[in-house]
């Protein structure tokens, strides 16, 4: 799904230059992504007579939703020649073309050309949605495959040359594709009820003939290409199976298209490639388009061409999607739109989506106990890697997503409903073992950026448990991990626990707090952090604070953001802030105890008649201040409320300093500090300036009242 419209009142123009971040894929997490058959060489690492073009991150230019933000064009007669990783015999190439155009690619093997080229077009690109706020045209790159015809082996050399259109390599995979299998005792083949094993007969109603003859078997589709004119319904209790994809190949934009079924369909090994050009969202473009009913499976299927692969409604009880391919969808790959119970999406591709590639949205009934796991998921060129729209006890489990384009992050956990009636997150959303490469874009309706993994409060409160475990965030242009309320209401995000993270050369900070709320972080190691650690300002201002955690063994980004008037640029490092701004105003409090509604939160609210006070007749007490990262404090102002109906006393008062929040030293011995209303019943404290994050005020007595107050704890860097 696409992001909608969030009114803020700052505006930022990002540009981010060539170099800025690293274009070079990471040690992934060794159990992220899919399993897949090919390996993929990317362009720019390839040999090349042409231009190599990118990195940009800029939405609506070429390289920006390329694979690694870098491609390879090529003019007449320039070549790319890529050297192929693994024994193959099969290639398929990522590619762009100029608007309007098509053309062939003469393909080399080892420096000779062969007979067949490789067809490219611009026909199925250049996607306009302007129905969607932020999205420009899109949809620039498009896939193209060719069975070689001889089997080559590692080091073999592979060359694509132009021979008269402009074209931009991206990416080539490199296969040993298998030979086509054999048919199934006892199943029924669609060529026995008539179908046109050239194309250029219409095979629908022999599709149908063979699948109602086949009812509990198998309805075999030899090698071939099948031309199908409308979509296929009442399909249950049988199996679809081909010669595997890069034989059996059927060609319509509607496959099944079905409001429910009795289940046990199971759709396998072959290739279902469309004629969509446009994204039409009355139009049921899709793969599949409903119900396959419990029980069901699709396995091993390469889909191309299409609106969405596959959107699901009504029961779909323990489906399983497992070891396919899917490419060039204008709109989303998979969508659970409602009622998904049990569903295990896992294992497979997905490049060049025009939307969410891997999506959950609790439309009219829940999604339950349903995961997405072990895919990759690449280019995603609108909206977000994978995501979670509403839901109860889900899992996104050791995907890797890269390079997501505008109004998306690689992963998203989100309240966003679109339409009613909507089940938001409930129960415990589990996110661990995933990997994030280059995720993250700016939102050009929010006028800043989304981060890599984003946990987003839209329309309603998160109020499920989110678990983000064992992350690893490389190269996000801008944060790694954002909590926002996107439709701008300001809704609290709670609940949350980030858990083992890396994050490596992300653009601007590791955390983007935009809304209220709170998370807790453990073991999150940061390097290469492009601007500070923490940009902590929730919107609306008035909405509330978002409480940090440091759950412990954290580093390399306890710095914080120093000014919410603006956005940080990528790499732009964190500006010196107002030398004289209290660092303790709205930062989180704690006190050993409180008497009544006096609680700590009140000596840092910037209001000198409210106060807190500590327990009464128990001394000593104490209170404490997280001013976010470690600062060279030298003076604090000590105040209790102006008013003359307060007697004038004397606390004593010893300061403390700590680091990590579990180790104090004394600061300042313990010392008696006057308070008088009749000269502003402030005190003040003179530090040594050493850097400190927690500051510790341990007061053991008071001479006007049993206990210890304070109305503001000021902190200032200044002397």
């Amino acid at each position: 799904m696409h992001g909608s419209v969030r009114s803020m009142s700052v505006a930022i123009t990002v540009a981010l230059s060539a170099g800025l971040l690293a274009a070079t894929a990471p040690t992934a997490h060794a159990a992220a992504g899919a399993t897949l058959p090919f390996t993929s060489v990317e362009a720019e690492s390839a040999g090349t007579t042409g231009t190599r073009i990118g990195p940009d991150y800029t939405q609506g230019t070429l390289a920006s939703e390329a694979s690694g933000r870098q491609a390879v064009r090529l003019d007449a007669g320039r070549r790319v020649e890529f050297t192929v990783p693994r024994a193959a015999n099969a290639v398929n190439l990522a590619y762009s073309v100029p608007d309007g155009q098509s053309g062939t690619l003469n393909v080399y093997v080892n420096g000779t050309r062969l007979a067949k080229t490789l067809p490219v077009t611009s026909k199925y690109s250049y996607i306009d949605t302007s129905w969607i706020p932020g999205a420009r045209t899109h949809h620039f790159f498009d896939n193209a495959r060719l069975l070689l015809g001889q089997n080559l082996q590692a080091g073999d050399k592979v060359a694509f040359e132009s021979t008269g259109t402009q074209v931009t390599v991206d990416v080539a995979d490199f296969e040993q594709a298998a030979a086509a299998t054999g048919q199934p005792a006892g199943s029924v083949s669609v060529t026995s009820k008539g179908a046109d094993p050239t194309g250029n007969g219409d095979s629908t109603q022999a599709f149908r003939d063979a699948i109602s003859a086949a009812q509990g078997g198998v309805v075999w589709i030899p090698p071939g290409e099948y031309r199908l004119t409308s979509s296929l319904s009442g399909v249950q209790n049988v199996t679809l199976q081909g010669a595997g994809h890069w034989h059996s190949v059927v060609r319509t934009s509607r496959f099944i298209d079905q409001s429910g079924s009795s289940g046990n369909v199971h759709v396998k090994d072959f290739a279902v490639i469309g004629e969509v050009t446009e994204r039409v969202d009355s139009s049921p473009d899709n793969f599949v388009n409903g119900s396959l009913g419990p029980g069901s499976s699709v396995s091993g299927m390469w889909l191309q061409h299409l609106k969405v692969g596959l959107w699901l409604t009504g029961n779909n009880d323990n489906l399983v999607v497992e070891n396919n391919r899917f490419l060039d969808m204008t709109a989303d790959g998979l969508n659970l739109n409602g009622n998904a119970r049990g569903v295990r999406v896992r294992n497979n591709f997905l490049r060049n989506q025009g939307d969410d590639a891997l999506a959950m949205w609790s439309l009219y009934a829940l999604d339950t106990n349903s995961s997405f796991e072990n895919n990759t998921v690449t280019q995603p060129n609108l909206a977000n890697g994978i995501a979670i729209y509403g839901g109860t006890d889900i899992a996104v489990r050791n995907n890797l997503v890269s390079d997501t384009n505008a109004l998306g992050s690689g992963i998203a956990i989100s309240n966003q409903k679109f339409l009613d009636p909507f089940f938001p997150l409930s129960g415990t959303i589990t996110v661990d073992g995933n990997t994030l490469v280059r995720t993250g874009a700016m939102n050009p309706n929010w006028n800043h950026p989304m981060g890599a993994l984003r946990v987003d409060s839209y329309d309603s409160a998160i109020n499920a448990t989110v678990n983000i475990t064992d992350t690893t965030i490389t190269d996000s242009p801008y944060s790694a991990f954002e909590f926002v309320s996107g439709g701008g209401q300001g809704y609290p995000v709670r609940n949350v626990t980030v858990n083992g993270a890396t994050v490596r050369n992300t653009g601007t900070v590791v955390v983007q707090a935009e809304a209220q709320g709170a998370a807790t972080f453990r073991n999150v190691t940061a390097t290469g952090v492009g601007a500070a650690g923490v940009y902590n300002c929730p919107y609306p201002a008035s909405s509330g604070t978002f409480a940090l955690t440091d759950g412990g063994g954290n580093s390399g980004w306890n710095t914080t953001w120093s000014d919410c008037s603006t956005w940080p640029q990528p790499g732009q490092g964190n500006p010196d802030p107002d030398p004289n701004r209290n660092l303790a105003k709205g930062r989180p409090a704690t006190a050993t105890g409180s008497q009544d509604v006096y609680t700590p939160g009140k000596a840092v609210d910037g209001d000198a008649n409210s106060y807190w006070e500590s327990a009464n007749n128990a001394f000593p007490q104490s209170f404490t201040v997280d001013l976010g990262s470690a600062e060279p404090v030298r003076r604090l102002v000590l105040k209790l409320p102006p008013q003359t109906a307060w007697q004038a006393r004397t606390q004593t008062v010893t300061v403390l300093g700590s680091t990590d929040g579990s180790t104090y030293s004394t600061v300042v011995g313990a010392q008696g500090y006057r308070f008088d209303p009749a000269s502003g019943n402030t005190a003040t404290v003179t530090l040594p300036g050493t850097g400190l994050r927690y500051l510790r005020l341990s007061v053991s007595a008071n001479t006007g009242w049993p206990a210890a107050q304070f109305s503001e704890v000021e902190a200032y860097r200044t002397s």
